[in-house]
Protein backbone atom coordinates (compact mmCIF):
# COMPACT_ATOMS: atom_id res chain seq x y z
CA UNK A 1 0.00 0.00 0.00
CA UNK A 2 1.47 3.44 -0.96
CA UNK A 3 2.53 5.75 2.22
CA UNK A 4 0.44 8.90 2.26
CA UNK A 5 2.09 12.11 1.52
CA UNK A 6 2.07 15.64 3.47
CA UNK A 7 1.15 18.59 2.03
CA UNK A 8 0.30 22.18 3.58
CA UNK A 9 -3.26 23.61 2.39
CA UNK A 10 -3.56 27.70 2.23
CA UNK A 11 -7.19 28.08 4.32
CA UNK A 12 -8.15 31.09 2.81
CA UNK A 13 -7.44 30.41 -1.22
CA UNK A 14 -6.66 26.22 -1.49
CA UNK A 15 -3.15 26.32 -2.40
CA UNK A 16 -0.97 23.93 -1.80
CA UNK A 17 2.79 24.01 -0.37
CA UNK A 18 4.86 20.55 -0.23
CA UNK A 19 6.08 22.20 2.95
CA UNK A 20 4.97 24.68 5.76
CA UNK A 21 5.96 28.22 5.88
CA UNK A 22 4.25 31.47 7.47
CA UNK A 23 2.77 33.19 4.64
CA UNK A 24 0.98 31.51 1.51
CA UNK A 25 3.27 32.45 -1.21
CA UNK A 26 -0.02 32.53 -4.33
CA UNK A 27 -3.12 34.78 -1.49
CA UNK A 28 0.11 36.11 0.58
CA UNK A 29 -2.03 35.21 3.95
CA UNK A 30 -0.26 34.82 7.12
CA UNK A 31 -1.00 31.48 8.86
CA UNK A 32 -2.90 29.55 6.69
CA UNK A 33 -1.40 26.98 6.02
CA UNK A 34 -2.77 23.68 7.87
CA UNK A 35 -1.28 20.04 6.81
CA UNK A 36 -3.36 18.15 4.86
CA UNK A 37 -2.85 14.33 4.32
CA UNK A 38 -2.81 12.98 0.90
CA UNK A 39 -4.12 9.37 -0.12
CA UNK A 40 -2.75 7.50 -2.62
CA UNK A 41 -5.16 7.51 -5.64
CA UNK A 42 -6.95 4.40 -6.71
CA UNK A 43 -7.14 3.86 -10.52
CA UNK A 44 -10.71 3.05 -11.35
CA UNK A 45 -11.45 2.44 -15.18
CA UNK A 46 -15.59 2.64 -15.01
CA UNK A 47 -15.69 6.06 -12.62
CA UNK A 48 -16.69 7.98 -16.09
CA UNK A 49 -18.48 5.51 -17.77
CA UNK A 50 -21.76 5.85 -15.43
CA UNK A 51 -21.33 9.85 -16.06
CA UNK A 52 -24.01 11.49 -17.87
CA UNK A 53 -23.19 13.11 -20.74
CA UNK A 54 -22.08 16.75 -20.50
CA UNK A 55 -20.98 16.21 -17.45
CA UNK A 56 -17.45 16.97 -15.80
CA UNK A 57 -15.49 13.36 -15.42
CA UNK A 58 -16.05 12.28 -19.32
CA UNK A 59 -12.63 10.74 -20.42
CA UNK A 60 -13.02 10.87 -23.96
CA UNK A 61 -11.79 14.26 -26.40
CA UNK A 62 -14.60 15.26 -28.39
CA UNK A 63 -15.51 18.18 -31.35
CA UNK A 64 -17.27 21.10 -29.86
CA UNK A 65 -19.80 21.76 -32.72
CA UNK A 66 -20.78 17.31 -31.32
CA UNK A 67 -21.42 18.79 -27.76
CA UNK A 68 -25.33 19.61 -27.60
CA UNK A 69 -25.47 23.01 -26.72
CA UNK A 70 -29.64 22.75 -24.78
CA UNK A 71 -29.92 24.33 -22.13
CA UNK A 72 -30.33 22.15 -19.05
CA UNK A 73 -33.65 20.95 -17.95
CA UNK A 74 -34.49 22.16 -14.73
CA UNK A 75 -37.03 20.56 -11.99
CA UNK A 76 -38.59 24.10 -10.01
CA UNK A 77 -38.93 23.35 -6.46
CA UNK A 78 -42.01 24.98 -5.88
CA UNK A 79 -40.65 27.97 -3.54
CA UNK A 80 -40.78 30.66 -6.25
CA UNK A 81 -37.88 32.99 -4.01
CA UNK A 82 -35.44 29.95 -4.20
CA UNK A 83 -35.97 29.22 -7.61
CA UNK A 84 -35.64 32.63 -8.35
CA UNK A 85 -31.75 32.47 -7.22
CA UNK A 86 -31.19 29.26 -8.72
CA UNK A 87 -32.01 30.21 -11.96
CA UNK A 88 -35.38 28.90 -12.53
CA UNK A 89 -34.96 25.60 -10.34
CA UNK A 90 -32.58 22.66 -9.92
CA UNK A 91 -30.36 20.93 -12.46
CA UNK A 92 -29.74 17.21 -12.26
CA UNK A 93 -25.99 16.63 -11.05
CA UNK A 94 -25.67 20.32 -9.42
CA UNK A 95 -24.13 20.69 -6.10
CA UNK A 96 -25.63 23.59 -4.50
CA UNK A 97 -23.93 25.20 -1.20
CA UNK A 98 -26.13 26.95 1.28
CA UNK A 99 -24.35 29.29 3.60
CA UNK A 100 -25.32 31.33 7.02
CA UNK A 101 -25.02 32.68 10.18
CA UNK A 102 -26.49 29.94 12.58
CA UNK A 103 -30.16 29.63 13.30
CA UNK A 104 -30.65 31.80 10.34
CA UNK A 105 -32.75 29.17 8.29
CA UNK A 106 -30.50 27.33 5.93
CA UNK A 107 -32.07 23.61 7.31
CA UNK A 108 -35.61 24.95 7.67
CA UNK A 109 -35.19 26.56 3.93
CA UNK A 110 -34.03 22.85 3.01
CA UNK A 111 -36.40 20.46 4.65
CA UNK A 112 -39.33 23.00 3.13
CA UNK A 113 -38.01 22.82 -0.26
CA UNK A 114 -37.27 18.90 0.35
CA UNK A 115 -41.63 18.64 1.67
CA UNK A 116 -42.13 20.54 -2.03
CA UNK A 117 -39.79 17.99 -3.89
CA UNK A 118 -40.43 14.71 -2.52
CA UNK A 119 -43.73 13.66 -4.20
CA UNK A 120 -41.61 14.29 -7.61
CA UNK A 121 -38.18 13.94 -6.86
CA UNK A 122 -37.39 11.02 -3.67
CA UNK A 123 -35.18 12.73 -1.75
CA UNK A 124 -32.42 11.82 0.94
CA UNK A 125 -32.24 13.85 3.60
CA UNK A 126 -28.93 13.13 5.97
CA UNK A 127 -28.21 15.23 9.37
CA UNK A 128 -25.06 15.39 10.95
CA UNK A 129 -25.64 18.00 13.43
CA UNK A 130 -28.90 16.52 14.92
CA UNK A 131 -30.80 13.28 15.80
CA UNK A 132 -33.32 11.83 13.74
CA UNK A 133 -35.69 12.68 16.76
CA UNK A 134 -34.70 16.51 16.36
CA UNK A 135 -35.11 16.54 12.63
CA UNK A 136 -38.64 15.04 13.42
CA UNK A 137 -39.61 17.36 15.66
CA UNK A 138 -38.36 20.26 13.53
CA UNK A 139 -40.25 19.20 10.67
CA UNK A 140 -43.53 18.78 12.86
CA UNK A 141 -42.89 22.74 14.15
CA UNK A 142 -43.18 23.62 10.75
CA UNK A 143 -46.55 21.82 9.75
CA UNK A 144 -44.51 19.49 7.51
CA UNK A 145 -45.88 15.80 7.10
CA UNK A 146 -43.75 13.61 4.68
CA UNK A 147 -43.83 9.77 5.97
CA UNK A 148 -42.00 9.06 2.50
CA UNK A 149 -38.84 11.20 2.96
CA UNK A 150 -35.67 8.91 4.16
CA UNK A 151 -34.03 10.08 6.44
CA UNK A 152 -30.27 9.14 7.46
CA UNK A 153 -27.92 10.89 10.71
CA UNK A 154 -24.46 10.20 9.55
CA UNK A 155 -21.06 11.89 8.96
CA UNK A 156 -19.45 9.35 6.94
CA UNK A 157 -19.12 10.24 3.52
CA UNK A 158 -18.36 6.65 2.14
CA UNK A 159 -21.62 5.34 4.17
CA UNK A 160 -23.73 8.26 2.64
CA UNK A 161 -22.46 7.48 -0.90
CA UNK A 162 -22.81 4.05 -0.49
CA UNK A 163 -26.47 4.22 0.61
CA UNK A 164 -27.57 6.96 -1.57
CA UNK A 165 -26.32 4.67 -4.79
CA UNK A 166 -28.18 2.17 -3.15
CA UNK A 167 -31.37 3.88 -2.42
CA UNK A 168 -31.23 6.26 -6.14
CA UNK A 169 -32.71 9.43 -4.03
CA UNK A 170 -33.06 12.42 -7.29
CA UNK A 171 -32.11 15.00 -4.14
CA UNK A 172 -29.75 14.66 -1.39
CA UNK A 173 -29.83 17.13 1.36
CA UNK A 174 -26.28 16.81 3.87
CA UNK A 175 -26.43 18.84 6.88
CA UNK A 176 -23.42 20.20 7.23
CA UNK A 177 -20.70 19.55 5.27
CA UNK A 178 -18.17 20.75 8.01
CA UNK A 179 -19.01 17.81 9.99
CA UNK A 180 -18.62 14.74 7.30
CA UNK A 181 -15.35 12.86 7.14
CA UNK A 182 -14.13 10.46 5.15
CA UNK A 183 -12.81 7.03 6.15
CA UNK A 184 -9.28 8.08 3.95
CA UNK A 185 -8.23 10.40 6.03
CA UNK A 186 -6.84 10.70 9.30
CA UNK A 187 -7.64 14.45 10.18
CA UNK A 188 -10.85 15.73 12.44
CA UNK A 189 -13.69 16.37 11.13
CA UNK A 190 -14.00 20.12 9.96
CA UNK A 191 -10.20 20.22 8.81
CA UNK A 192 -9.34 21.35 5.07
CA UNK A 193 -8.10 18.13 4.16
CA UNK A 194 -11.91 16.66 5.55
CA UNK A 195 -13.47 19.53 3.46
CA UNK A 196 -11.64 18.60 0.45
CA UNK A 197 -12.01 15.00 0.36
CA UNK A 198 -15.69 14.85 1.51
CA UNK A 199 -16.38 17.35 -1.15
CA UNK A 200 -14.93 15.85 -3.50
CA UNK A 201 -16.15 12.64 -3.08
CA UNK A 202 -19.68 14.49 -2.88
CA UNK A 203 -19.26 16.31 -6.26
CA UNK A 204 -18.27 13.29 -7.70
CA UNK A 205 -20.85 10.83 -6.67
CA UNK A 206 -23.59 13.87 -7.72
CA UNK A 207 -22.13 14.01 -11.74
CA UNK A 208 -21.70 10.35 -11.80
CA UNK A 209 -25.02 9.81 -11.07
CA UNK A 210 -27.47 12.94 -11.93
CA UNK A 211 -28.25 13.23 -8.53
CA UNK A 212 -28.93 16.99 -6.92
CA UNK A 213 -26.95 17.51 -3.52
CA UNK A 214 -27.87 20.09 -1.51
CA UNK A 215 -24.84 21.08 0.88
CA UNK A 216 -25.34 23.31 4.43
CA UNK A 217 -22.37 24.62 5.30
CA UNK A 218 -21.36 26.89 8.17
CA UNK A 219 -19.89 30.42 7.93
CA UNK A 220 -16.43 32.05 9.52
CA UNK A 221 -17.25 35.88 11.68
CA UNK A 222 -16.36 37.31 8.87
CA UNK A 223 -19.55 36.32 6.60
CA UNK A 224 -17.05 33.40 4.43
CA UNK A 225 -17.80 29.39 3.93
CA UNK A 226 -15.65 28.11 6.73
CA UNK A 227 -12.84 26.32 5.69
CA UNK A 228 -10.90 26.59 2.10
CA UNK A 229 -12.13 28.75 -0.80
CA UNK A 230 -11.72 25.50 -2.54
CA UNK A 231 -14.90 24.34 -1.22
CA UNK A 232 -16.76 27.57 -3.05
CA UNK A 233 -14.75 26.48 -6.34
CA UNK A 234 -15.93 22.67 -6.37
CA UNK A 235 -19.98 23.09 -6.18
CA UNK A 236 -22.05 24.28 -8.87
CA UNK A 237 -23.80 27.02 -7.12
CA UNK A 238 -23.17 28.57 -3.67
CA UNK A 239 -25.91 30.88 -2.03
CA UNK A 240 -25.59 33.16 1.06
CA UNK A 241 -27.96 34.60 3.97
CA UNK A 242 -27.28 37.94 4.49
CA UNK A 243 -29.11 39.30 7.08
CA UNK A 244 -28.36 38.50 10.57
CA UNK A 245 -31.40 35.46 12.96
CA UNK A 246 -32.52 38.50 14.72
CA UNK A 247 -34.16 40.36 11.77
CA UNK A 248 -37.52 38.84 10.61
CA UNK A 249 -36.69 39.02 7.22
CA UNK A 250 -34.31 36.59 5.18
CA UNK A 251 -32.24 37.60 2.21
CA UNK A 252 -30.62 34.82 0.17
CA UNK A 253 -28.37 35.76 -2.30
CA UNK A 254 -26.48 33.41 -4.85
CA UNK A 255 -22.63 34.65 -5.05
CA UNK A 256 -22.09 31.62 -7.69
CA UNK A 257 -24.04 29.94 -10.04
CA UNK A 258 -23.14 27.72 -13.51
CA UNK A 259 -26.41 27.29 -14.26
CA UNK A 260 -28.49 30.62 -14.14
CA UNK A 261 -27.16 34.44 -12.75
CA UNK A 262 -25.02 35.32 -10.02
CA UNK A 263 -25.99 37.99 -7.28
CA UNK A 264 -29.90 36.76 -7.78
CA UNK A 265 -31.71 37.45 -4.46
CA UNK A 266 -34.76 36.01 -2.64
CA UNK A 267 -36.49 37.87 0.15
CA UNK A 268 -38.32 35.49 2.91
CA UNK A 269 -40.22 36.42 6.27
CA UNK A 270 -39.15 33.97 9.49
CA UNK A 271 -42.60 32.62 10.60
CA UNK A 272 -43.61 30.13 13.10
CA UNK A 273 -44.59 27.72 10.19
CA UNK A 274 -40.75 28.38 8.59
CA UNK A 275 -39.50 30.94 5.52
CA UNK A 276 -42.15 32.40 4.10
CA UNK A 277 -41.93 34.31 0.42
CA UNK A 278 -41.71 38.02 0.28
CA UNK A 279 -43.79 38.45 -2.74
CA UNK A 280 -43.23 42.58 -2.98
CA UNK A 281 -39.52 42.72 -1.92
CA UNK A 282 -39.71 46.71 -2.21
CA UNK A 283 -42.20 47.03 0.70
CA UNK A 284 -39.94 45.56 3.31
CA UNK A 285 -37.32 48.35 2.27
CA UNK A 286 -38.96 50.96 3.00
CA UNK A 287 -39.65 52.91 5.56
CA UNK A 288 -43.22 54.28 6.28
CA UNK A 289 -42.81 58.44 7.42
CA UNK A 290 -46.33 60.50 8.73
CA UNK A 291 -44.26 63.24 6.68
CA UNK A 292 -41.01 64.04 4.87
CA UNK A 293 -38.01 63.66 7.34
CA UNK A 294 -34.07 64.74 6.09
CA UNK A 295 -32.09 62.61 5.74
CA UNK A 296 -34.30 59.91 3.48
CA UNK A 297 -34.14 58.98 -0.42
CA UNK A 298 -35.63 56.22 -2.36
CA UNK A 299 -33.12 54.85 -4.64
CA UNK A 300 -33.94 51.61 -7.26
CA UNK A 301 -31.17 49.02 -7.58
CA UNK A 302 -31.34 46.27 -9.25
CA UNK A 303 -30.43 42.77 -8.11
CA UNK A 304 -30.21 39.58 -10.30
CA UNK A 305 -33.32 39.96 -12.88
CA UNK A 306 -35.26 42.58 -10.96
CA UNK A 307 -35.20 45.72 -10.24
CA UNK A 308 -35.36 46.50 -5.72
CA UNK A 309 -36.93 49.73 -4.09
CA UNK A 310 -34.51 50.53 -1.37
CA UNK A 311 -34.39 53.30 0.95
CA UNK A 312 -30.90 55.23 1.67
CA UNK A 313 -30.94 56.96 4.98
CA UNK A 314 -27.47 59.61 5.77
CA UNK A 315 -27.50 60.67 8.95
CA UNK A 316 -24.83 64.17 9.45
CA UNK A 317 -23.56 65.36 12.84
CA UNK A 318 -21.01 67.66 14.19
CA UNK A 319 -17.81 65.68 14.79
CA UNK A 320 -17.12 65.88 18.30
CA UNK A 321 -13.42 64.73 17.07
CA UNK A 322 -11.54 62.87 14.27
CA UNK A 323 -14.82 62.59 11.39
CA UNK A 324 -16.35 59.42 11.15
CA UNK A 325 -17.74 57.53 8.31
CA UNK A 326 -19.87 54.55 8.61
CA UNK A 327 -22.10 52.56 5.74
CA UNK A 328 -24.47 49.26 5.96
CA UNK A 329 -25.52 48.03 3.33
CA UNK A 330 -22.71 50.11 0.93
CA UNK A 331 -19.22 49.72 0.19
CA UNK A 332 -17.62 52.72 2.83
CA UNK A 333 -14.85 53.61 0.54
CA UNK A 334 -17.44 54.64 -2.30
CA UNK A 335 -19.03 57.18 0.70
CA UNK A 336 -15.97 59.00 0.93
CA UNK A 337 -15.46 59.31 -2.93
CA UNK A 338 -18.95 60.68 -3.61
CA UNK A 339 -18.61 63.20 -0.47
CA UNK A 340 -15.19 64.52 -2.21
CA UNK A 341 -17.52 64.89 -5.13
CA UNK A 342 -20.31 66.94 -3.04
CA UNK A 343 -17.85 69.02 -2.26
CA UNK A 344 -15.36 69.39 -5.24
CA UNK A 345 -18.48 70.38 -7.55
CA UNK A 346 -20.98 71.34 -5.48
CA UNK A 347 -19.35 73.31 -2.84
CA UNK A 348 -21.02 71.87 0.24
CA UNK A 349 -17.94 70.59 2.80
CA UNK A 350 -18.82 67.29 5.23
CA UNK A 351 -15.45 67.61 6.19
CA UNK A 352 -16.20 68.16 9.66
CA UNK A 353 -19.23 65.95 10.33
CA UNK A 354 -20.04 62.49 11.23
CA UNK A 355 -21.62 61.07 8.05
CA UNK A 356 -24.03 57.60 8.85
CA UNK A 357 -25.41 56.02 5.70
CA UNK A 358 -28.03 53.04 6.10
CA UNK A 359 -29.85 51.06 3.43
CA UNK A 360 -33.01 50.27 5.54
CA UNK A 361 -34.28 46.52 5.68
CA UNK A 362 -30.56 45.22 5.65
CA UNK A 363 -29.96 44.61 2.25
CA UNK A 364 -26.35 44.93 0.62
CA UNK A 365 -26.37 47.08 -2.42
CA UNK A 366 -23.37 46.46 -4.59
CA UNK A 367 -23.41 48.76 -7.56
CA UNK A 368 -22.97 52.48 -7.66
CA UNK A 369 -27.05 53.19 -9.00
CA UNK A 370 -27.54 54.45 -4.96
CA UNK A 371 -24.62 57.01 -5.52
CA UNK A 372 -26.85 59.93 -6.65
CA UNK A 373 -29.61 59.27 -3.54
CA UNK A 374 -26.40 58.68 -1.30
CA UNK A 375 -25.64 62.27 -2.02
CA UNK A 376 -28.64 63.77 -2.42
CA UNK A 377 -29.53 62.08 1.30
CA UNK A 378 -26.49 63.66 2.87
CA UNK A 379 -27.43 67.09 1.80
CA UNK A 380 -30.54 66.49 3.14
CA UNK A 381 -29.95 65.53 6.50
CA UNK A 382 -26.96 68.27 6.40
CA UNK A 383 -29.33 71.11 5.30
CA UNK A 384 -32.02 70.64 7.28
CA UNK A 385 -34.60 70.12 4.40
CA UNK A 386 -36.48 66.76 3.54
CA UNK A 387 -36.94 65.46 0.27
CA UNK A 388 -40.51 64.86 -1.46
CA UNK A 389 -41.18 61.82 -0.46
CA UNK A 390 -43.09 60.79 -4.03
CA UNK A 391 -39.10 60.98 -5.57
CA UNK A 392 -36.86 58.20 -6.52
CA UNK A 393 -33.59 59.20 -7.61
CA UNK A 394 -30.46 56.56 -9.24
CA UNK A 395 -27.47 57.02 -11.36
CA UNK A 396 -23.70 56.57 -10.49
CA UNK A 397 -21.36 60.06 -9.85
CA UNK A 398 -18.44 60.21 -11.60
CA UNK A 399 -15.60 62.22 -10.53
CA UNK A 400 -15.81 64.96 -12.76
CA UNK A 401 -19.69 65.37 -11.39
CA UNK A 402 -21.02 63.96 -14.40
CA UNK A 403 -24.45 61.82 -13.45
CA UNK A 404 -23.61 58.19 -15.89
CA UNK A 405 -26.00 55.86 -16.67
CA UNK A 406 -26.84 52.97 -15.35
CA UNK A 407 -28.20 49.43 -16.71
CA UNK A 408 -31.88 48.67 -16.84
CA UNK A 409 -33.18 51.66 -16.52
CA UNK A 410 -36.68 51.67 -17.86
CA UNK A 411 -37.00 48.44 -15.85
CA UNK A 412 -35.87 50.84 -12.40
CA UNK A 413 -38.59 53.22 -13.43
CA UNK A 414 -41.22 50.68 -14.09
CA UNK A 415 -40.88 49.29 -10.67
CA UNK A 416 -40.79 52.60 -9.54
CA UNK A 417 -44.24 53.84 -11.35
CA UNK A 418 -45.79 50.54 -10.14
CA UNK A 419 -45.00 51.69 -6.01
CA UNK A 420 -46.98 54.81 -6.51
CA UNK A 421 -43.75 57.03 -6.99
CA UNK A 422 -44.69 60.31 -8.99
CA UNK A 423 -41.02 61.41 -9.80
CA UNK A 424 -37.76 60.31 -10.63
CA UNK A 425 -34.11 62.24 -10.80
CA UNK A 426 -32.29 59.78 -13.30
CA UNK A 427 -29.03 60.13 -15.51
CA UNK A 428 -29.97 61.48 -19.08
CA UNK A 429 -28.34 58.80 -20.77
CA UNK A 430 -31.80 56.59 -18.53
CA UNK A 431 -34.15 59.33 -19.71
CA UNK A 432 -36.81 56.83 -21.42
CA UNK A 433 -38.21 57.02 -24.79
CA UNK A 434 -41.87 56.28 -23.86
CA UNK A 435 -44.12 57.01 -21.37
CA UNK A 436 -43.85 55.42 -18.05
CA UNK A 437 -46.27 56.58 -15.65
CA UNK A 438 -43.78 58.88 -14.04
CA UNK A 439 -42.82 62.14 -14.13
CA UNK A 440 -38.89 61.77 -14.80
CA UNK A 441 -36.48 64.31 -14.55
CA UNK A 442 -32.76 63.94 -16.76
CA UNK A 443 -29.75 64.96 -15.59
CA UNK A 444 -26.46 65.29 -16.64
CA UNK A 445 -24.10 66.64 -13.49
CA UNK A 446 -24.86 66.90 -10.38
CA UNK A 447 -25.41 70.38 -10.13
CA UNK A 448 -28.52 69.61 -12.01
CA UNK A 449 -30.09 67.15 -9.59
CA UNK A 450 -28.95 69.68 -6.63
CA UNK A 451 -31.17 72.07 -8.55
CA UNK A 452 -34.09 69.89 -9.00
CA UNK A 453 -34.49 69.62 -5.22
CA UNK A 454 -33.61 72.70 -3.76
Amino acid sequence: MAKAKTAYVCTDCGAESPKWAGQCVDCGAWNTLQEFKISPASSSKSSAASAPTGYAGEKAARKLKEVDAAEAPRHPVGISELDRVLGGGLVSGAVVLVGGDPGIGKSTLLLQAVHKLNDAWPCLYVTGEESLQQLSLRASRLGIEMPELNVMAETCVEQIVAHSSNLKPRVVVIDSIQTMFSEGVSSAPGSVSQLRETAAQVVRFAKQTGTVVLLVGHVTKEGAIAGPRVLEHMVDTVLYFENDSSSRYRVIRSVKNRFGAANEIGVFAMVEEGLKEVKNPSAIFLSSHDEPVPGSVVTVAHEGSRPLLAEVQALVDESQGHPRRVTLGLDQNRLNLLLAVLHRHAGYSLGGSDVFVNVVGGVRINETAPDLAVVLASLSSFRGAPIASDLVAFGELGLAGEVRPVPHGEDRLREAARQGYKRAIVPYGNKPRSDLGIKVIAVRRLSEALDAIL
